[in-house]
Protein backbone atom coordinates (compact mmCIF):
# COMPACT_ATOMS: atom_id res chain seq x y z
CA UNK A 1 0.00 0.00 0.00
CA UNK A 2 1.44 3.39 -1.01
CA UNK A 3 0.45 5.49 2.00
CA UNK A 4 2.35 8.59 0.84
CA UNK A 5 0.68 8.53 -2.57
CA UNK A 6 -2.74 8.16 -0.95
CA UNK A 7 -2.03 11.06 1.43
CA UNK A 8 -0.87 13.19 -1.48
CA UNK A 9 -4.04 12.50 -3.45
CA UNK A 10 -6.13 13.24 -0.37
CA UNK A 11 -4.37 16.57 -0.02
CA UNK A 12 -5.08 17.36 -3.64
CA UNK A 13 -8.75 16.38 -3.28
CA UNK A 14 -9.19 18.49 -0.14
CA UNK A 15 -7.63 21.55 -1.73
CA UNK A 16 -9.76 21.09 -4.83
CA UNK A 17 -12.97 20.57 -2.89
CA UNK A 18 -12.37 23.67 -0.77
CA UNK A 19 -12.72 25.70 -3.98
CA UNK A 20 -16.32 24.49 -4.21
CA UNK A 21 -17.10 26.96 -1.41
CA UNK A 22 -16.29 29.96 -3.62
CA UNK A 23 -19.56 30.03 -5.66
CA UNK A 24 -21.79 29.85 -2.53
CA UNK A 25 -19.67 32.58 -0.91
CA UNK A 26 -20.15 34.80 -3.98
CA UNK A 27 -23.90 34.10 -4.02
CA UNK A 28 -24.17 34.79 -0.30
CA UNK A 29 -22.46 38.15 -0.74
CA UNK A 30 -24.60 38.97 -3.79
CA UNK A 31 -27.86 38.10 -2.02
CA UNK A 32 -26.63 39.31 1.37
CA UNK A 33 -28.09 36.22 3.03
CA UNK A 34 -25.54 36.14 5.85
CA UNK A 35 -24.13 32.70 5.04
CA UNK A 36 -20.76 33.81 3.66
CA UNK A 37 -19.04 33.47 7.03
CA UNK A 38 -20.21 29.87 7.35
CA UNK A 39 -18.85 28.92 3.94
CA UNK A 40 -15.57 30.72 4.62
CA UNK A 41 -15.22 28.77 7.87
CA UNK A 42 -16.00 25.51 6.09
CA UNK A 43 -13.50 26.37 3.36
CA UNK A 44 -10.76 26.87 5.94
CA UNK A 45 -11.61 23.59 7.69
CA UNK A 46 -11.24 21.76 4.39
CA UNK A 47 -8.31 23.69 2.89
CA UNK A 48 -5.87 23.64 5.82
CA UNK A 49 -5.71 19.82 6.20
CA UNK A 50 -5.41 19.53 2.43
CA UNK A 51 -2.39 21.84 2.37
CA UNK A 52 -0.80 19.89 5.22
CA UNK A 53 -1.32 16.54 3.46
CA UNK A 54 0.02 18.00 0.22
CA UNK A 55 3.08 19.48 1.90
CA UNK A 56 4.18 16.34 3.70
CA UNK A 57 3.90 14.19 0.57
CA UNK A 58 4.71 16.60 -2.24
CA UNK A 59 8.06 14.99 -3.10
CA UNK A 60 6.55 11.57 -3.56
CA UNK A 61 5.79 10.18 -6.99
CA UNK A 62 4.62 6.71 -7.88
CA UNK A 63 1.95 4.53 -9.40
CA UNK A 64 -1.10 3.48 -7.42
CA UNK A 65 -1.79 -0.21 -7.05
CA UNK A 66 -5.32 -1.44 -7.69
CA UNK A 67 -6.15 -1.74 -4.00
CA UNK A 68 -4.84 1.79 -3.41
CA UNK A 69 -7.45 3.01 -5.87
CA UNK A 70 -10.25 1.29 -3.97
CA UNK A 71 -9.04 2.75 -0.67
CA UNK A 72 -8.82 6.27 -2.09
CA UNK A 73 -12.28 6.07 -3.66
CA UNK A 74 -14.00 4.70 -0.55
CA UNK A 75 -12.28 7.16 1.78
CA UNK A 76 -12.89 9.98 -0.68
CA UNK A 77 -16.67 9.61 -0.78
CA UNK A 78 -16.96 9.14 2.97
CA UNK A 79 -14.51 11.95 3.71
CA UNK A 80 -15.94 14.43 1.21
CA UNK A 81 -19.40 13.80 2.64
CA UNK A 82 -18.12 14.66 6.12
CA UNK A 83 -16.44 17.81 4.85
CA UNK A 84 -19.49 18.78 2.79
CA UNK A 85 -21.68 18.54 5.89
CA UNK A 86 -20.11 21.60 7.58
CA UNK A 87 -22.18 24.29 5.80
CA UNK A 88 -25.37 22.38 6.61
CA UNK A 89 -24.49 22.32 10.30
CA UNK A 90 -23.39 25.96 10.36
CA UNK A 91 -25.96 27.48 8.00
CA UNK A 92 -29.01 25.21 8.08
CA UNK A 93 -28.47 24.43 11.79
CA UNK A 94 -28.77 20.69 11.24
CA UNK A 95 -27.34 18.24 13.75
CA UNK A 96 -24.40 16.08 12.69
CA UNK A 97 -26.45 13.09 11.49
CA UNK A 98 -28.90 15.24 9.52
CA UNK A 99 -26.07 17.30 8.00
CA UNK A 100 -24.22 14.13 7.01
CA UNK A 101 -27.40 12.69 5.51
CA UNK A 102 -27.93 15.80 3.39
CA UNK A 103 -24.29 15.83 2.28
CA UNK A 104 -24.18 12.11 1.42
CA UNK A 105 -27.47 12.42 -0.43
CA UNK A 106 -26.06 15.34 -2.42
CA UNK A 107 -22.67 13.92 -3.41
CA UNK A 108 -24.17 10.53 -4.29
CA UNK A 109 -26.89 12.34 -6.31
CA UNK A 110 -29.60 10.53 -4.37
CA UNK A 111 -31.78 13.58 -3.79
CA UNK A 112 -33.36 12.46 -0.51
CA UNK A 113 -33.52 15.26 2.04
CA UNK A 114 -34.19 16.02 5.69
CA UNK A 115 -34.77 19.72 5.03
CA UNK A 116 -38.26 21.21 4.79
CA UNK A 117 -39.09 24.78 3.83
CA UNK A 118 -36.67 25.02 0.90
CA UNK A 119 -38.39 28.17 -0.35
CA UNK A 120 -37.22 29.94 2.81
CA UNK A 121 -33.64 28.62 2.78
CA UNK A 122 -30.83 31.14 2.02
CA UNK A 123 -29.94 31.20 -1.70
CA UNK A 124 -26.32 30.28 -1.06
CA UNK A 125 -27.30 27.09 0.79
CA UNK A 126 -29.78 26.19 -1.93
CA UNK A 127 -27.09 26.59 -4.57
CA UNK A 128 -24.59 24.63 -2.48
CA UNK A 129 -26.92 21.61 -2.43
CA UNK A 130 -27.25 21.76 -6.20
CA UNK A 131 -23.51 22.23 -6.68
CA UNK A 132 -22.70 19.14 -4.59
CA UNK A 133 -24.97 17.06 -6.80
CA UNK A 134 -23.34 18.38 -9.94
CA UNK A 135 -19.86 17.57 -8.65
CA UNK A 136 -20.97 14.13 -7.50
CA UNK A 137 -22.84 13.40 -10.71
CA UNK A 138 -19.86 12.53 -12.83
CA UNK A 139 -17.56 11.96 -9.88
CA UNK A 140 -15.00 14.46 -8.71
CA UNK A 141 -12.46 11.67 -8.92
CA UNK A 142 -12.82 11.50 -12.71
CA UNK A 143 -12.04 15.23 -12.81
CA UNK A 144 -8.98 14.66 -10.65
CA UNK A 145 -7.85 11.81 -12.88
CA UNK A 146 -7.48 14.29 -15.73
CA UNK A 147 -4.45 15.87 -14.06
CA UNK A 148 -3.12 13.03 -11.89
CA UNK A 149 -0.52 12.05 -14.50
CA UNK A 150 1.01 15.50 -14.03
CA UNK A 151 1.36 14.69 -10.34
CA UNK A 152 3.29 11.52 -11.06
CA UNK A 153 0.40 9.29 -10.06
CA UNK A 154 -1.44 7.11 -12.59
CA UNK A 155 -5.20 7.35 -12.57
CA UNK A 156 -6.54 4.16 -14.13
CA UNK A 157 -6.97 2.49 -10.73
CA UNK A 158 -9.17 5.36 -9.55
CA UNK A 159 -11.18 5.34 -12.75
CA UNK A 160 -11.88 1.59 -12.52
CA UNK A 161 -13.03 1.91 -8.91
CA UNK A 162 -15.23 4.98 -9.42
CA UNK A 163 -16.66 4.81 -12.92
CA UNK A 164 -20.19 3.37 -13.04
CA UNK A 165 -21.24 0.49 -15.22
CA UNK A 166 -20.19 -3.10 -15.92
CA UNK A 167 -17.47 -2.43 -18.51
CA UNK A 168 -15.06 -0.38 -16.44
CA UNK A 169 -12.00 -1.56 -18.34
CA UNK A 170 -13.15 0.35 -21.42
CA UNK A 171 -12.39 3.98 -22.04
CA UNK A 172 -13.19 6.33 -24.89
CA UNK A 173 -9.60 7.33 -25.71
CA UNK A 174 -6.26 5.58 -25.16
CA UNK A 175 -5.17 8.12 -22.56
CA UNK A 176 -7.29 8.17 -19.42
CA UNK A 177 -6.56 11.83 -18.65
CA UNK A 178 -7.84 12.79 -22.09
CA UNK A 179 -10.93 10.68 -21.49
CA UNK A 180 -11.69 12.42 -18.20
CA UNK A 181 -11.29 15.86 -19.74
CA UNK A 182 -13.61 14.95 -22.62
CA UNK A 183 -16.21 13.61 -20.18
CA UNK A 184 -16.19 16.84 -18.21
CA UNK A 185 -16.32 18.98 -21.35
CA UNK A 186 -19.44 17.10 -22.48
CA UNK A 187 -20.88 17.27 -18.96
CA UNK A 188 -20.27 21.02 -18.73
CA UNK A 189 -21.65 21.69 -22.19
CA UNK A 190 -24.85 19.78 -21.37
CA UNK A 191 -25.22 21.72 -18.11
CA UNK A 192 -24.83 25.08 -19.84
CA UNK A 193 -27.32 24.09 -22.54
CA UNK A 194 -29.78 22.91 -19.89
CA UNK A 195 -29.48 26.16 -17.92
CA UNK A 196 -30.07 28.27 -21.03
CA UNK A 197 -33.11 26.18 -21.96
CA UNK A 198 -34.60 26.54 -18.46
CA UNK A 199 -33.99 30.30 -18.51
CA UNK A 200 -35.61 30.72 -21.94
CA UNK A 201 -38.57 28.65 -20.67
CA UNK A 202 -39.23 31.15 -17.89
CA UNK A 203 -37.07 30.24 -14.90
CA UNK A 204 -35.08 32.94 -13.14
CA UNK A 205 -31.32 32.80 -13.83
CA UNK A 206 -30.74 31.45 -10.30
CA UNK A 207 -33.35 28.69 -10.63
CA UNK A 208 -32.22 27.86 -14.17
CA UNK A 209 -28.59 27.35 -13.17
CA UNK A 210 -29.48 25.56 -9.94
CA UNK A 211 -31.85 23.11 -11.59
CA UNK A 212 -29.49 22.45 -14.50
CA UNK A 213 -26.89 21.29 -11.97
CA UNK A 214 -29.26 18.69 -10.53
CA UNK A 215 -30.86 17.69 -13.84
CA UNK A 216 -27.77 16.72 -15.81
CA UNK A 217 -26.33 15.04 -12.72
CA UNK A 218 -29.66 13.17 -12.30
CA UNK A 219 -29.59 14.31 -8.68
CA UNK A 220 -33.06 15.76 -8.25
CA UNK A 221 -32.52 18.44 -5.62
CA UNK A 222 -34.64 21.55 -6.18
CA UNK A 223 -34.76 25.08 -4.82
CA UNK A 224 -38.48 24.66 -4.08
CA UNK A 225 -40.45 22.25 -1.91
CA UNK A 226 -42.74 21.48 -4.86
CA UNK A 227 -39.75 20.55 -7.03
CA UNK A 228 -40.38 21.29 -10.74
CA UNK A 229 -44.12 21.26 -10.03
CA UNK A 230 -43.55 24.74 -8.58
CA UNK A 231 -43.29 26.20 -12.09
CA UNK A 232 -46.47 24.67 -13.56
CA UNK A 233 -44.87 24.65 -17.01
CA UNK A 234 -45.10 21.88 -19.58
CA UNK A 235 -42.13 23.44 -21.42
CA UNK A 236 -39.90 23.21 -18.34
CA UNK A 237 -41.04 19.62 -17.82
CA UNK A 238 -40.17 18.74 -21.42
CA UNK A 239 -36.71 20.30 -21.07
CA UNK A 240 -36.13 18.37 -17.85
CA UNK A 241 -37.16 15.11 -19.53
CA UNK A 242 -34.67 15.60 -22.37
CA UNK A 243 -31.73 16.40 -20.10
CA UNK A 244 -32.57 13.71 -17.54
CA UNK A 245 -32.43 11.19 -20.37
CA UNK A 246 -29.17 12.65 -21.66
CA UNK A 247 -27.65 12.42 -18.18
CA UNK A 248 -28.69 8.76 -17.94
CA UNK A 249 -27.08 7.79 -21.26
CA UNK A 250 -23.52 6.46 -21.39
CA UNK A 251 -21.20 9.41 -21.88
CA UNK A 252 -19.02 7.42 -24.27
CA UNK A 253 -22.03 7.39 -26.61
CA UNK A 254 -22.35 11.17 -26.24
CA UNK A 255 -18.69 11.38 -27.21
CA UNK A 256 -19.16 9.16 -30.27
CA UNK A 257 -22.20 11.15 -31.40
CA UNK A 258 -20.23 14.38 -31.07
CA UNK A 259 -17.03 13.04 -32.59
CA UNK A 260 -18.75 11.43 -35.59
CA UNK A 261 -21.39 14.16 -35.89
CA UNK A 262 -24.12 11.51 -36.06
CA UNK A 263 -27.19 11.26 -33.83
CA UNK A 264 -27.63 7.73 -35.14
CA UNK A 265 -24.88 6.65 -32.72
CA UNK A 266 -27.50 6.66 -29.97
CA UNK A 267 -29.75 4.15 -31.72
CA UNK A 268 -26.81 2.03 -32.88
CA UNK A 269 -25.80 1.42 -29.27
CA UNK A 270 -27.56 -1.66 -27.85
CA UNK A 271 -27.68 -0.37 -24.28
CA UNK A 272 -29.06 3.05 -25.22
CA UNK A 273 -31.62 1.53 -27.56
CA UNK A 274 -32.77 -0.90 -24.87
CA UNK A 275 -32.94 1.91 -22.32
CA UNK A 276 -35.07 4.17 -24.53
CA UNK A 277 -37.42 1.34 -25.52
CA UNK A 278 -37.86 0.38 -21.87
CA UNK A 279 -38.67 3.98 -20.93
CA UNK A 280 -41.15 4.29 -23.79
CA UNK A 281 -42.90 1.04 -22.85
CA UNK A 282 -43.21 2.09 -19.21
CA UNK A 283 -44.58 5.53 -20.17
CA UNK A 284 -47.31 3.97 -22.32
CA UNK A 285 -48.17 1.38 -19.66
CA UNK A 286 -48.28 3.84 -16.74
CA UNK A 287 -50.18 6.41 -18.82
CA UNK A 288 -52.87 3.89 -19.75
CA UNK A 289 -53.24 2.74 -16.14
CA UNK A 290 -53.62 6.36 -15.00
CA UNK A 291 -56.32 6.95 -17.59
CA UNK A 292 -58.28 3.72 -17.10
CA UNK A 293 -58.15 4.01 -13.30
CA UNK A 294 -59.74 7.47 -13.48
CA UNK A 295 -56.76 9.34 -12.00
CA UNK A 296 -57.04 11.77 -14.92
CA UNK A 297 -60.12 12.38 -17.05
CA UNK A 298 -58.37 12.38 -20.42
CA UNK A 299 -55.36 10.69 -22.01
CA UNK A 300 -53.07 13.76 -22.57
CA UNK A 301 -52.56 14.62 -18.86
CA UNK A 302 -52.17 10.91 -18.11
CA UNK A 303 -49.36 10.56 -20.66
CA UNK A 304 -47.79 13.89 -19.65
CA UNK A 305 -47.52 12.97 -15.97
CA UNK A 306 -46.57 9.38 -16.74
CA UNK A 307 -43.76 10.58 -19.02
CA UNK A 308 -42.26 12.92 -16.47
CA UNK A 309 -42.47 10.58 -13.49
CA UNK A 310 -41.25 7.50 -15.35
CA UNK A 311 -38.24 9.36 -16.78
CA UNK A 312 -37.53 10.98 -13.42
CA UNK A 313 -37.61 7.63 -11.62
CA UNK A 314 -35.82 5.40 -14.12
CA UNK A 315 -32.99 7.94 -14.50
CA UNK A 316 -32.81 8.10 -10.66
CA UNK A 317 -33.29 11.88 -10.76
CA UNK A 318 -36.28 12.12 -8.44
CA UNK A 319 -37.79 15.39 -9.64
CA UNK A 320 -41.53 15.60 -9.14
CA UNK A 321 -44.48 17.42 -10.67
CA UNK A 322 -47.04 15.27 -8.84
CA UNK A 323 -46.85 13.01 -5.79
CA UNK A 324 -46.78 9.56 -7.40
CA UNK A 325 -47.03 7.91 -3.96
CA UNK A 326 -50.76 8.73 -4.12
CA UNK A 327 -51.31 7.25 -7.57
CA UNK A 328 -53.84 4.37 -7.76
CA UNK A 329 -53.41 0.59 -7.66
CA UNK A 330 -49.83 -0.70 -7.97
CA UNK A 331 -48.24 2.29 -9.75
CA UNK A 332 -46.27 3.69 -6.77
CA UNK A 333 -44.68 0.29 -6.16
CA UNK A 334 -44.07 -0.21 -9.87
CA UNK A 335 -42.16 3.08 -10.11
CA UNK A 336 -39.97 2.13 -7.17
CA UNK A 337 -39.29 -1.24 -8.80
CA UNK A 338 -38.25 0.22 -12.16
CA UNK A 339 -35.75 2.44 -10.33
CA UNK A 340 -33.73 -0.76 -9.87
CA UNK A 341 -33.11 -0.79 -13.62
CA UNK A 342 -31.62 2.71 -13.61
CA UNK A 343 -29.79 4.32 -16.49
CA UNK A 344 -26.92 3.25 -18.72
CA UNK A 345 -23.47 2.34 -17.53
CA UNK A 346 -21.01 5.22 -17.75
CA UNK A 347 -23.75 7.74 -16.95
CA UNK A 348 -24.68 9.80 -13.92
CA UNK A 349 -27.77 7.66 -13.20
CA UNK A 350 -28.13 5.15 -10.38
CA UNK A 351 -29.73 1.72 -10.22
CA UNK A 352 -28.24 -1.60 -11.34
CA UNK A 353 -27.76 -0.21 -14.88
CA UNK A 354 -29.59 -1.20 -18.04
CA UNK A 355 -26.70 -3.24 -19.43
CA UNK A 356 -26.64 -5.53 -16.40
CA UNK A 357 -30.41 -6.07 -16.53
CA UNK A 358 -30.23 -6.65 -20.30
CA UNK A 359 -27.43 -9.17 -19.82
CA UNK A 360 -29.37 -11.00 -17.09
CA UNK A 361 -32.40 -11.29 -19.40
CA UNK A 362 -30.14 -12.65 -22.14
CA UNK A 363 -28.72 -15.22 -19.72
CA UNK A 364 -32.21 -16.34 -18.73
CA UNK A 365 -33.16 -16.73 -22.39
CA UNK A 366 -30.01 -18.78 -23.01
CA UNK A 367 -30.82 -21.06 -20.07
CA UNK A 368 -34.36 -21.61 -21.37
CA UNK A 369 -32.96 -22.49 -24.81
CA UNK A 370 -30.52 -24.97 -23.22
CA UNK A 371 -33.38 -26.66 -21.39
CA UNK A 372 -35.07 -27.25 -24.73
CA UNK A 373 -31.84 -28.11 -26.61
CA UNK A 374 -29.35 -29.46 -24.03
CA UNK A 375 -26.62 -30.10 -26.63
CA UNK A 376 -26.77 -26.64 -28.16
CA UNK A 377 -24.08 -24.01 -27.77
CA UNK A 378 -25.88 -20.77 -26.90
CA UNK A 379 -23.53 -17.85 -26.28
CA UNK A 380 -24.82 -14.78 -24.48
CA UNK A 381 -24.80 -11.86 -26.90
CA UNK A 382 -25.20 -8.12 -26.46
CA UNK A 383 -25.72 -6.81 -29.95
CA UNK A 384 -23.00 -8.49 -32.04
CA UNK A 385 -20.73 -8.96 -29.07
CA UNK A 386 -20.42 -12.33 -27.34
CA UNK A 387 -20.06 -11.91 -23.59
CA UNK A 388 -17.21 -13.80 -21.98
CA UNK A 389 -17.81 -16.02 -18.96
CA UNK A 390 -16.03 -13.60 -16.61
CA UNK A 391 -18.46 -10.81 -17.45
CA UNK A 392 -21.60 -12.93 -17.10
CA UNK A 393 -20.39 -14.33 -13.77
CA UNK A 394 -19.62 -10.82 -12.53
CA UNK A 395 -23.13 -9.66 -13.38
CA UNK A 396 -24.70 -12.64 -11.61
CA UNK A 397 -22.49 -12.02 -8.61
CA UNK A 398 -23.42 -8.36 -8.56
CA UNK A 399 -27.14 -9.17 -8.61
CA UNK A 400 -26.74 -11.68 -5.78
CA UNK A 401 -24.81 -9.25 -3.60
CA UNK A 402 -27.21 -6.42 -4.49
CA UNK A 403 -30.26 -8.44 -3.39
CA UNK A 404 -28.57 -9.70 -0.21
CA UNK A 405 -27.41 -6.19 0.72
CA UNK A 406 -30.87 -4.81 0.04
CA UNK A 407 -32.53 -7.38 2.32
CA UNK A 408 -30.10 -6.75 5.18
CA UNK A 409 -30.45 -2.97 4.96
CA UNK A 410 -34.24 -3.20 4.70
CA UNK A 411 -34.38 -5.30 7.88
CA UNK A 412 -32.17 -2.74 9.62
CA UNK A 413 -34.55 0.04 8.54
CA UNK A 414 -37.45 -1.90 10.04
CA UNK A 415 -35.40 -2.30 13.21
CA UNK A 416 -34.99 1.50 13.15
CA UNK A 417 -38.78 1.90 13.35
CA UNK A 418 -40.08 2.04 9.76
CA UNK A 419 -42.98 -0.07 8.54
CA UNK A 420 -42.41 -2.61 5.75
CA UNK A 421 -43.48 -0.36 2.87
CA UNK A 422 -41.46 2.62 4.11
CA UNK A 423 -38.40 0.44 4.81
CA UNK A 424 -38.58 -1.18 1.38
CA UNK A 425 -38.90 2.11 -0.47
CA UNK A 426 -36.31 3.87 1.71
CA UNK A 427 -33.59 1.33 0.89
CA UNK A 428 -34.68 1.12 -2.74
CA UNK A 429 -34.56 4.88 -3.18
CA UNK A 430 -31.19 5.15 -1.40
CA UNK A 431 -29.41 2.21 -3.06
CA UNK A 432 -30.74 3.29 -6.46
CA UNK A 433 -29.84 6.93 -5.69
CA UNK A 434 -33.40 7.99 -6.51
CA UNK A 435 -34.69 10.26 -3.71
CA UNK A 436 -38.46 10.07 -3.18
CA UNK A 437 -39.98 6.95 -1.65
CA UNK A 438 -43.26 5.75 -0.22
CA UNK A 439 -44.94 5.92 3.19
CA UNK A 440 -42.89 7.78 5.81
CA UNK A 441 -40.21 8.73 3.24
CA UNK A 442 -42.52 9.87 0.44
CA UNK A 443 -41.33 13.48 0.71
CA UNK A 444 -38.50 13.73 3.27
CA UNK A 445 -36.48 11.59 5.67
CA UNK A 446 -36.90 14.15 8.46
CA UNK A 447 -39.06 11.80 10.56
CA UNK A 448 -36.68 8.86 10.24
CA UNK A 449 -34.64 8.03 13.35
CA UNK A 450 -30.89 8.68 13.48
CA UNK A 451 -30.24 4.96 13.13
CA UNK A 452 -32.45 4.87 10.04
CA UNK A 453 -30.61 7.83 8.53
CA UNK A 454 -27.24 6.17 9.13
CA UNK A 455 -28.48 2.98 7.43
CA UNK A 456 -29.76 5.13 4.56
CA UNK A 457 -26.37 6.80 4.19
CA UNK A 458 -24.68 3.41 3.98
CA UNK A 459 -27.19 2.41 1.30
CA UNK A 460 -26.50 5.58 -0.70
CA UNK A 461 -22.74 5.03 -0.65
CA UNK A 462 -23.07 1.36 -1.52
CA UNK A 463 -25.36 2.26 -4.43
CA UNK A 464 -23.12 5.04 -5.70
CA UNK A 465 -19.99 2.88 -5.59
CA UNK A 466 -21.84 -0.22 -6.82
CA UNK A 467 -21.31 -2.23 -3.63
CA UNK A 468 -18.15 -4.15 -4.52
CA UNK A 469 -15.93 -1.09 -4.12
CA UNK A 470 -16.92 -1.05 -0.46
CA UNK A 471 -17.24 -4.80 0.15
CA UNK A 472 -13.77 -5.49 -1.22
CA UNK A 473 -12.36 -3.50 1.70
CA UNK A 474 -13.95 -6.00 4.10
CA UNK A 475 -12.13 -8.99 2.57
CA UNK A 476 -9.08 -10.11 4.62
CA UNK A 477 -7.26 -10.95 1.38
CA UNK A 478 -7.43 -7.31 0.35
CA UNK A 479 -5.17 -6.26 3.22
CA UNK A 480 -2.59 -9.03 2.86
CA UNK A 481 0.69 -8.65 1.08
Amino acid sequence: MHITAIVRIWGFFSIGFSLAMLPPIAISIGYNDGEAKHFIAAMALILVPGIIFWAISRRHSGELATRDGFIVVALFWAGISMLAAWPFMLGAHLNFVDAMFEAVSAVTTTGATVITGLDNLPPSLLFYRQELQWLGGMGMIVLAVAILPMLGVGGMQLYRAEAPGPFKEEKMTPRLAHTARLVWMIYLAMTVANALAYWLAGMSPFDAISHSLSTVSTGGFSTHDESLGYFHSSTIEAIAIVFMLLGAINFSVHYLAWHNRRLSEYLRNTEVRTFLLFVLAMIIFVGLILRTSGQYETLPPSIRNATFEVVSVVTSTGFGTVDFSHWPVFLPTLLIIISFVGGCGGSTAGGMKVMRVHLLVRQVMSEVTLLIHPQAVVPVRIGKRIMDTRTTEAVRGFLSVYVATFVVLMLLMMLAGLDQVSAFSAIATCMNNLGPGLGQVASTFSDVSDMGKIVSMVAMLLGRLEIFTILVLLAPEFWRG
